[in-house]
């Protein structure tokens, strides 16, 4: 348990580093992710090796690459392994029950064939050997963190393409293998919770299932894939969330800049100004108007005019 802890100790803050961009001090927790022993358990329950795939994209520390790399090619390898014995556990056992009754065959062969050696029945001894398979021990590995129920079936060969194209999109780089999720059952999840809400697949359907797929393979967005690929976002949540809560951390700089824009414009040419009848307004064809001027630009370019009609209210603004 302490063991895990301090795994997600350093797994947290090397997210708060690639969220920040900053990756000033990953070289050393990374050291210390070298020096401890981990098991597959621990890699599954941190998630600890899509933090490091994380920063590896986001320094540009050659060293830390280096490390980070090597790293994950090790954790790899515990997957790796887990698959191989799981695999290899079914024809251990069936082999050495082949073995048991092969040798029982033989001892009843031998028995058969002359009573009168009474050396003979000691061979029957020999089995014991099989009885030492290690394929037995397999169960004991740790349960997968990460799985899904089964995916309900369905036949209907548009959502079974919509799937397959949501496999596609949570594929879109070597997380969903850093991570060890199964993207067909994760994919199937997400459809069946939209069809579940529009019960067809009709425009509506397939226009929220574009919206997932192309956000989701946004690679200026790669958080949103994460999320849902760690299970930090739902089936469910995913399947509902809007444009703007599946934008991307810039795009959502973006468009609140362009709020505060648009509302300090509003302000500026409502409050106060300086009336003149120079401007005609090209809605009521007033000249009561009132114009303020504002350095919007650099200091080499004109200022920008903004004019309010005080008849109608109409506004607008010109270099």
């Amino acid at each position: 348990m302490a063991k895990n802890q301090e795994v997600e100790r350093i797994a947290k803050k090397l997210d708060k580093m690639v969220h920040k961009k900053n990756t000033d001090g990953a070289l050393d927790l990374l050291r210390e992710l070298k020096n401890i022993k981990m098991s597959l358990e621990t890699l599954q329950s941190t998630r600890v090796g899509m933090s490091v795939n994380a920063v590896r994209k986001q320094s540009s520390e050659e060293e830390v690459q280096t490390l980070a790399k090597a790293l994950i090619k090790s954790w790899k390898k515990l997957l790796d392994g887990s698959e191989e014995k799981k695999k290899d556990g079914s024809p251990v056992r069936s082999s050495s029950t082949s073995k048991d009754s092969g040798s029982s065959e033989k001892s009843s062969k031998k028995s058969g064939e002359s009573e009168t050696t009474p050396t003979t029945p000691t061979t029957p001894t020999s089995p014991s050997a099989p009885t030492t398979p290690t394929s037995p021990t397999t169960p004991t590995l740790p349960p997968r963190v990460t799985s899904f129920p089964p995916p309900p079936v369905t036949t209907d060969s548009v959502r079974n393409k919509c799937r397959e194209l949501l496999v596609a999109a949570l594929q879109t780089d070597d997380d969903h293998r850093t991570i060890g999720v199964d993207c067909d059952h994760l994919a199937a999840q997400i459809e069946e919770e939209i069809f579940q809400e529009f019960k067809s697949t009709d425009i509506k359907y397939k226009t929220r299932l574009r919206s997932r797929i192309s956000n989701l393979k946004d690679q200026k967005n790669p958080d949103l894939r994460r999320n849902v690929l760690c299970g930090n976002i739902s089936p469910h949540r995913i399947a509902s969330m809007t444009a703007e809560e599946m934008a991307s951390a810039e795009l959502k700089q973006i468009r609140e800049n362009l709020t505060k824009e648009s509302i300090r414009e509003h302000q500026l040419s409502k409050v106060g100004g300086t009336e003149t009848d120079m401007f005609i307004c090209n809605k009521c064809h007033g000249k009561s108007c009132s114009y303020t001027q504002v350095q919007t630009r650099s200091a080499d370019e004109p200022m920008t005019t903004f004019v309010l009609c005080n008849s109608c209210g109409n506004r607008w603004k010109f270099c």
